[in-house]
């Protein structure tokens, strides 16, 4: 390896001064650890103390310690001040990491930070990233990989199926009710008008073609510039409802790899449901909030990515908010039932499940659920560059037809949506 110019035993304090400097405001700091003490975290305290001392096995041991406390009970009873905690510690173990020269985990770090951590040090955390990913030399940075992936990529986006390829795999009777009406150019009035107050699905074209990552993201050197090395939560299985599905932290390059390695659905890797956008901004800036987002007076619940292989399923559930799918890249099949059949398609009897439904589109068990076979619904296959408006408690159900890239806007609406019906 060449030599840097400079280099020799002064190199590693440089790049520890370099690499970066986690500062967190002082009274913040303190005003957090008064809030641990207070919750009985004493030996979270005295490790975080050492940590800001240099001590990288005290920084792992109170952010370990804070991992417990995340994973403790459910997610909704956690104290907020632990979340908070947790991304002080990781802020602590990046900052040692990137000092001993180790970037890839510190980014690794701040990634938790990002995925499990509170609101507190959010600004901190990006920053961070930010500093570290600027002097990630292009050799650190895990990007090109050769061009036969490249090669395999755009030949993947560029198939196209028939209409006989497609039925062999969707759920039976697809394709054959009601098609979901398309509209292009549709202006924000005549959306609220015609679907947003009478609650009824509507597949909007062309407003997306502008967006960076309808080309961005289809450019795999680009994905891998960009997030390869960060940290990402993925689900592996046929779907959230099996019981062999799990879910995995993999790095987003490891994650684009595994797109073309699934040899069964027990395998298949997905990017479901996951606020890519405010964790890896970069990507936020390839895409857009759509007007249509503010219908009612809307305010932003969320925005999640969907990313994932072909053959990703998600089956038959129902989410509280308007929802806008946008199909970046690739496309789906997706069908819809109104939220008046709901008794009729047998949703999970238990709380944590209860929006979602018993019965297996893929593989319906008619006796044991005999009113879903005539029920009637709506589908469509949502191609490239297309939006879908999902009103809140419609039942959908996605399937992959490729491998795709898709984004979901969840907003609420100050007054109700229903009044015209």
């Amino acid at each position: 390896m060449g030599g840097e110019p400079g280099g020799g035993a002064d190199a590693a304090p440089r790049a520890a001064e370099e690499a970066m400097t986690v500062v967190v405001d002082e009274e913040t700091r303190a005003a957090l650890l008064r809030k641990i003490t207070v919750e009985g975290g004493f030996a979270y305290v005295s490790s975080a103390e050492l940590a800001a001392g240099g001590d990288l096995r005290a920084a792992e041991a109170a952010k370990e310690m804070a991992w417990e406390q995340l994973h403790s009970g459910p997610w909704h009873e956690v104290v907020p001040a632990w979340r908070d905690a947790y991304a002080m510690a990781c802020l602590q173990v990046a900052e040692l990491r990137a000092g001993a020269g180790d970037r890839r985990e510190a980014l690794r770090a701040l990634d938790m930070g990002l995925i499990m951590g509170g609101s507190l040090l959010r600004c901190d955390l990006h920053a961070a990233v930010e500093r570290i990913m600027a002097r990630m030399g292009e050799g650190e940075v895990d990007g090109s990989d050769g061009g036969d992936s490249v090669e395999r990529w755009k030949e993947e986006f560029s198939k196209n199926w028939n209409l006989t390829e497609v039925l062999r795999v969707l759920p039976s009777r697809s394709l054959s009710c009601k098609i979901i009406e398309k509209r292009s150019s549709l202006s924000l009035e005549t959306f609220v008008r015609d679907y947003f107050l009478r609650d009824s699905p509507v597949i909007i074209s062309g407003y997306i073609d502008h967006w960076p990552a309808r080309t961005k993201w289809k450019d795999l050197e680009y994905l891998k510039r960009i997030a390869g090395d960060r940290t990402i939560p993925v689900e592996v299985g046929k779907n959230y409802l099996c019981s062999e599905w799990k879910q995995e932290l993999i790095t987003f390059s490891q994650f684009l790899e595994r797109i073309w390695s699934a040899d069964s659905p027990a395998n298949l890797t997905y990017l479901a449901q996951h606020p890519l956008f405010d964790q890896i901004q970069e990507l936020h800036n390839d895409i857009m909030i759509p007007d249509y987002c503010f219908a009612g007076g809307g305010e932003l619940q969320s925005l999640n990515a969907w990313f994932g292989p072909l053959g990703t399923v998600t089956p038959l559930h129902h989410d509280p908010h308007h929802n806008l799918f946008a199909q970046v890249v690739g496309r789906k099949y997706i069908r819809l039932y109104p939220d008046s059949v709901s008794e009729d398609l047998y949703p999970h009897s238990e709380s944590m499940l209860s929006n979602s439904s018993q019965v297996d589109l893929d593989n319906i068990d008619v006796k044991e659920f005999p009113k879903v076979e005539d029920l009637d619904f709506m589908d469509c296959i949502l191609e490239e560059g297309d939006m879908l408006y999902i009103p809140p408690k419609w039942w959908h159900y996605v399937r992959s037809l490729s491998p795709s890239f898709s984004v979901s806007f969840w907003w609420s609406a100050t007054g109700p949506s229903k009044g015209l019906q």
